[in-house]
């Protein structure tokens, strides 16, 4: 998923979209799952070398990606849709100029209560054994970029580090996620709750935990029977509520909260005992899964205002 925080930021893949053209190139290659320049050619009746002015526009603003596929007597490109959703926020009303911005390894977590099937691995190998929770309090679990348990949870110290003086105005956490089933199975809902400082914020159901293709980023290495990639998805707190991908999921806010520089704030990825759907969670860090990211955190601030009658007091 790509996330447009202006219009004037996602000017360039709007004028992508544009054109009768480019629309019924992606609806194509989303209806064959991919398709060399060649045959792309011949369904839309044009030549190559209109569809390369339009497929360079649509790759140069990231909506398909191009590679190189051996077939027959040579290499022929192929093209396939790199996204599977845009958000874009229309309302800029609240566009905050002070940002504070902190990635968060996967393996960076404070406190843990996991049960299995569980593990964790680096990019290069299992840390420790499969199925073994011990192994999350292990030393190389630093190293971890990718994590997995049926039910429990992991919780993370946010750094906090904006400047003296200031509020917290608003919080976003974009991370790829998915469910945690034996095997693959990309019919496996789980129900995720995403907790600040231990007060449930949302709550979002994975619809399964999938391997049919191997992600983007994830190791040669990695069986191909185990989680290949997650979805992306941008939590949002603010003055008005929660939000998932730009809908709003819980009226918590930021007013529940008053933080300021001086805050502790913990964010808690949990599977609950009692859910309706208790399909673990797979978190996909930068070399794991098809965003190359780890968890990213935004923080929006301003400057504490006091009241006259509050310096009065103090006076």
């Amino acid at each position: 998923m790509l996330h447009i925080k202006s219009l004037d930021e996602g000017l360039d893949i709007f004028k992508a979209l544009g054109s009768e053209v480019r629309i019924e190139i992606i609806k194509i290659l989303l209806e064959n799952h991919g398709m060399n320049m060649n045959e792309l050619a011949s369904k839309l009746n044009i030549t190559n070398g209109a569809l390369t002015g339009h497929i360079k526009k649509l790759e140069d603003c990231g909506l398909i990606k191009v590679s190189n596929e051996s077939r027959g007597h040579g290499n022929q490109k192929k093209c396939s849709v790199h996204l599977d959703k845009i958000l874009i926020d229309m309302d800029s009303q609240d566009d905050f100029k002070n940002v504070y911005q902190t990635d968060l390894k996967v393996g960076h977590f404070s406190d843990y209560k996991v049960y299995p099937t569980c593990g964790l691995a680096s990019n290069t190998a299992i840390i420790g054994e499969v199925d073994d929770t011990r192994y999350f309090a292990h030393p190389d679990r630093y190293n971890a970029d990718i994590l997995w348990f049926t039910r429990g949870y992991v919780e993370y110290v946010i750094p906090n580090f904006i400047p003296f003086e200031q509020k917290i105005d608003q919080i976003t956490i974009s991370l790829e996620i998915g469910s945690e089933a034996p095997g693959v199975n990309d019919v496996w809902p789980s129900d995720i709750s995403f907790l600040l400082n231990d007060t449930k914020v949302a709550t979002w159901t994975s619809p399964g935990d999938f391997g049919n293709v191997g992600g983007i980023f994830t190791p040669d290495w990695w069986y191909p029977n185990w989680n290949q990639y997650g979805l992306l998805k941008i939590l949002v707190i603010n003055k008005k509520g929660t939000f998932i991908d730009g809908l709003q999921v819980s009226d918590v806010s930021m007013k529940d909260f008053n933080f300021d520089y001086r805050s502790t704030i913990k964010l808690k990825l949990e599977v609950e005992d009692d859910a309706k759907h208790v399909g673990g969670l797979t978190i996909f860090g930068k070399t794991f899964g098809n965003y190359n990211q780890d968890i990213s955190v935004r923080i929006n601030y301003s400057p504490i205002v006091v009241s006259e009658a509050t310096k009065e007091e103090v006076k």
